[in-house]
């Protein structure tokens, strides 16, 4: 049973960092991409950041380029986002995803993920 468990969200001051964390059980991720896609309040699901499973593909949303990172330790089953510099325009629930997809290849489309964790909320603000 495939399993995503998010954590690392709370309150962050603007200009401060964060790092959310997406741990993965019930299935080996090296074959799966990995995103991060945030909803705010009112808002549609937005796709931030992906990576493909090879790692040699990434993507992020133009919003928050320069500002986060994602990663992957496959060893361990966990995805991280990296976030500095949050804006308070970045508050939203974050959830972690992933989907077999090919090995260099990630989507910054929500759809496409097939598993989704329960999502963390982050709220920036000072």
């Amino acid at each position: 049973q495939v399993q995503l468990v998010e954590s690392g969200g709370g309150l962050v001051q603007p200009g401060g960092s964060l790092r959310l964390s997406c741990a993965a059980s019930g299935f080996t991720s090296d074959y799966y991409a990995i995103g991060w896609i945030r909803q705010a309040p009112g808002k549609e699901r937005e796709g931030v950041s992906c990576i493909s499973s090879s790692g040699g593909s990434t993507y992020y949303a133009d919003s928050v380029k320069g500002r986060f990172t994602i990663s992957r330790d496959n060893a361990e089953n966990t995805w991280y986002l990296q976030m500095n510099s949050p804006k308070p325009e970045d508050t939203a629930v974050y959830y972690c995803a992933t989907a077999f997809l090919p090995s260099d290849y990630c989507s910054g489309y929500p759809y496409e993920y097939e598993y989704w964790g329960q999502g963390t909320q982050v709220t920036v603000s000072s």
